[in-house]
């Protein structure tokens, strides 16, 4: 069969594949071919992006030929590497002074027009995932309204208030073909979002597997489910710091190039309550210990980053660093 839908040509060729049982199993192979009436057949263009099945089918998640060959030959993962404080870069810095190197005047900046000529959706992903780092993840469990669990981090992922307690997330893919997470969470408006420490990241990146509709990550990852209080959906028990959570809005957004062809989903979600493993929260219950919370973060492409190191430093006082030194405030005439 042969039909036409958003500018893309399907092809669907149906088979039989004989089942375990008496009767065949119908087995659909998709074929999907960029067709351009206009320009009079030209090739395929494959860094555009499908209608049907989003961004993620073009992205290249591994740089590397044989990536386990590549890790065995890093070094090994430094368990005892505990969190420290540090100067910050420059302890004698001045107010106007600037930056802290001039090594940035070497380098010219280039202007790169997200919507230019040749450029494709896929260009757009790499570099901003790559640039906007690091970025916290949250690690999102969902039910779907017929009672199917499903856990999977996103890294589209913040908090934009906290009176009351709001959290962003954000999905690849339209409402009429959404990931498992986020149909669960429009269909049902409940979730707990947990954030990942170093002791579960492998068990939580496996959860990113593209699974079938349905499949549960849960029994995959082998982590523990907590029974929530407000939700449905469970909590994990290795997360130090779990947040049950409602939707309070949702929008999807549509490709500039394209009108009629949805890219994406905003999930704005509230946290209704709060889930922290004991000995990383201090007393007064309202700060937790980053030695200890260990959280895992992501970079560009397949990469993650732990957090290690830091350094303070006191946000100014108007009056007392600006008003009431004068050769401060001259800098403002």
């Amino acid at each position: 069969m042969v039909r036409l839908h958003n500018s893309f040509l399907v092809l669907q060729v149906m088979s039989e594949k004989q089942s375990s049982g008496a009767f065949p199993t119908p087995f659909i192979s998709t074929l999907v071919f960029h067709y351009q009436v206009a320009n009079n057949n030209k090739p395929p263009n494959m860094s555009e992006q499908p209608a049907r099945f989003g961004l993620e089918n073009q992205v290249k998640r591994n740089p590397h030929g044989d990536f386990n060959k590549v890790e065995l030959e890093r070094p090994s993962f430094e368990h005892d590497k505990v969190w420290k404080y540090t100067q910050i870069p420059d302890v004698k810095w001045k107010v106007g002074s600037g930056a802290n190197s001039d090594e940035w005047k070497n380098h010219k900046k280039i202007t790169i027009d997200p919507y230019g000529e040749g450029r494709s959706p896929v260009d757009n992903y790499k570099t901003l995932i790559s640039a906007i780092v690091p970025r916290p993840i949250g690690f999102v469990s969902s039910i779907s309204k017929d009672g199917k669990r499903n856990l999977a981090p996103f890294s589209y992922f913040t908090m934009v208030n906290h009176d009351p307690p709001i959290f962003t997330l954000g999905f690849s893919g339209g409402k009429g073909q959404p990931k498992d997470t986020c149909r669960n969470i429009l269909e049902t408006e409940e979730l707990t979002i947990n954030i990942i420490s170093e002791w579960f990241v492998e068990a939580a990146n496996f959860c990113s597997t593209n699974a079938p509709h349905g499949v549960d990550e849960w029994k995959l990852s082998g982590l523990t489910p907590l029974e929530s209080e407000k939700v449905k959906p469970q909590h994990v028990a290795e997360s130090a710091f779990s947040v049950e959570a409602k939707l309070v809005h949702s929008h999807e957004w549509k490709s500039k190039s394209d009108p009629s062809r949805a890219t994406g989903v905003l999930c704005i979600v509230e946290g209704v309550n709060f889930h922290v493993r004991e000995d990383v929260i201090n007393e007064a219950h309202n700060n937790l210990d980053i030695s200890k919370l260990k959280p895992v973060s992501r970079l560009g492409g397949i990469t993650y980053a732990r957090t290690v190191d830091g350094y303070e430093k006191l946000r100014p006082d108007f009056d007392k660093e600006v008003v009431a030194k004068e050769e401060v405030s001259a800098l403002l005439e």
